[in-house]
């Protein structure tokens, strides 16, 4: 039974509601005062208040700001004369979920009660569906649906908790450091400091000094002593980015540290003790540079402890409506001012899902900061603001650029390729709402759960 509080003056009125609702399987108990209503509000949480506007010591909106200033979630449903709809509209404005006016048929009262019990079921679903999707798509600031990133996920929140060292591999904007701080964050390191240092972006003579550090007068220009990387990251995380451009001499001095777990800093014989889990990442073919000689081996087994492979951005595409969703709401959130509704038109969004990316994720988050740039004031970003090279792609001219190979194709696979990929596209735009995404494809709720299991069956589950 759904608790209700009933507030009306009317003796005879309230007892003829409070006992029809009973028998529709409310639980109900009355108030016939505003004072009357606040009392019972202070000593109990219902689902529903249903009030009258005009009350003997007040005005019903008072039951109604106090039900809801407790309950934000408490369904308020306000009662009032022919005379009164404006009274009943500032309500509705107040928060209050419907209104009947008087004299009403009980069958009425009821209707509007299961209307407004419906809305609020569905609100409470659509926020535990975006709060799944967060939990289920999002892993501290990565972002995948796709089921290669999926298995990346998996594989981090079994391996971050550990102390072993992790090599992630994958090609230039996928996001490494991105990982790479995930795996501090999931770890019991968290509470300490996370280090980052490019290895490409220091010169060879200066990156031992980067990650050991040195003594004043140790070189040319020490004028004080100055801690390395390693030293910085004393307990928490260092992360060496590009770790394939790391000459030669300096990475046997960085096998050693991470054997003996201590470093000497430039001009000081003196070893320090250092207590570092390292996290390497490099969009170079490391086996084959050893084989090249230009990579230790020792030093590529060392770091090769745990390897995470990042899929490219063009092999997990499902991806592309996610991370632009939270681009724009990042960047929107910066914008001057705010931007909180803006979305891309289908046509684009076909366009972004269609382009290769070979800058990956950076290139793509670049690409969504420019198009939002250009759209001052418009609600939906469309595809003439998108790059050339974006712009210039077949996405949105699929049937004119297809062709049936010499040997044949699976027809069914092929069609259900791509009815996966709108099926994706509705389902990330609706939060997962398989009602709202059957609608935005124009089939019933039926057939698209019947397509779902179909593609499942054929190997290409939406996961």
């Amino acid at each position: 039974m759904r608790p209700l509080l009933l507030v009306d003056d009317e003796g005879a009125f309230r007892s003829a509601v409070a006992d029809y609702l009973t028998a529709a399987d409310f639980e109900v108990r009355q108030a016939s005062t505003v004072a009357e209503a606040l009392e019972q509000l202070e000593g109990f949480a219902f689902d529903i208040v249903l009030t009258d506007l005009r009350l003997p010591d007040g005005d019903g909106t008072a039951v109604l700001e106090a039900a809801r200033a407790r309950y934000p979630d408490i369904i308020v449903i306000v009662v009032t004369g022919h005379g009164s709809i404006r009274a009943a509209v500032d309500a509705i404005r107040l928060g209050a979920a419907d209104f009947v006016t008087k004299p009403f048929q009980l069958a009425e009262l009821e209707l509007a009660l299961d209307r407004a019990l419906e809305r609020s079921r569905l609100q409470a679903e659509n926020t535990y569906l975006r709060q799944q999707l967060r939990e289920r798509y999002r892993l501290d600031q990565l972002v995948g649906r796709s089921a290669a990133m999926q298995e990346v996920f998996a594989v981090l929140e079994i391996v971050a908790p550990t102390t072993s060292t992790i090599l992630i591999l994958g090609e230039t904007g996928t996001g490494k450091e991105l990982v790479a701080r995930a795996i501090h964050q999931l770890s019991p390191r968290a509470p300490e400091r996370f280090v980052a240092l490019n290895c490409s972006a220091i010169p060879e003579a200066l990156l031992e000094a980067e990650l050991f550090g040195h003594v004043r007068g140790a070189f040319t220009g020490a004028i004080a002593n100055r801690p390395g990387r390693f030293e910085m990251a004393h307990h928490g995380t260092l992360f060496l980015d590009e770790i394939g451009t790391m000459p030669m001499p300096l990475q046997a001095k960085l096998l050693r540290a991470l054997q003996q777990r201590e470093i000497e800093r430039l001009g000081e014989g003196r070893p320090v003790k250092v207590d570092v889990r390292v996290v390497a990442a490099t969009n170079a073919d490391l086996s084959q540079m050893v084989r090249d000689g230009s990579f230790r081996e020792d030093l590529f087994y060392r770091l090769n402890v745990i390897p995470v492979q990042l899929p490219p951005l063009r092999e997990r595409r499902d991806d592309v409506p996610l991370l632009v969703r939270d681009f724009l709401q990042r960047l929107g959130a910066q914008s001057v001012p705010p931007r909180s509704d803006v979305t891309f038109s289908q046509e684009a969004m076909r366009r972004l899902m269609a382009y290769e990316w070979p800058g990956n994720i950076r290139e793509l988050e670049n690409t969504v900061e420019r198009a939002l740039a250009l759209s001052p004031g418009r609600p939906q970003i469309d595809v003439s603001v998108l790059p050339r090279e974006v712009r210039s792609d077949k996405a949105g001219d699929r049937g004119a650029t297809l062709a049936l190979p010499e040997d044949g194709i699976d027809l069914e696979r092929e069609m259900a390729t791509v009815e996966r990929v709108f099926i994706v596209q509705a389902l990330s735009r609706t939060e997962d709402n398989r009602s709202r995404a059957a609608d935005l494809l124009g089939v019933k709720r039926t057939t698209l759960v019947e397509k779902i299991k179909r593609l499942e069956r054929l190997g290409l589950g939406l996961q």
